[in-house]
């Protein structure tokens, strides 16, 4: 049983009370039991790693990698995929980037006039 379902419980049979205190009693000392037991399991884990951080020998694999900046709490380095693609295909994606990254430079360069409709002097009315 999981620490949170088991504060969960208790919580609900706290606030009933109606199904005796046995269980309670009962669910409370599951409780105490799992703390203590995450405690000790943790207390062993660290020591463990304390023992076992001097004799390990450099690893420069990708999942090494990553699993040295996740104990160090720095997001790794994201590995870029690369795309499974026919030389045939490659190229038609790039003119296709070529084309639109044309266009959009032509587009900044002159940006639509939207006064061209306006050719009248602020006191003149439009002629219609």
């Amino acid at each position: 049983m999981k620490l949170k379902t088991l504060k969960k419980k208790i919580r609900r049979l706290e606030t009933r009370l109606l199904e005796g205190p046995k269980k309670l009693a009962k669910l409370k000392g599951k409780l105490a039991a799992l703390v203590k037991a995450n405690a000790a399991k943790a207390k062993k884990k660290s020591t463990a790693r304390a023992a076992g951080a001097g004799n390990k020998k450099p690893n420069s694999t990708a999942k090494s990698q990553i699993k040295a900046a996740d104990a160090k709490g720095v997001a790794p380095k994201k590995v870029k995929r690369k795309l499974n693609l026919s030389p045939e295909r490659r190229e038609q994606l790039a003119a296709a980037m070529r084309a639109r990254w044309a266009a959009k430079r032509t587009a900044e360069a002159n940006p639509p006039d939207g006064s061209s409709s306006r050719d009248f002097a602020i006191g003149e009315a439009p002629v219609s």
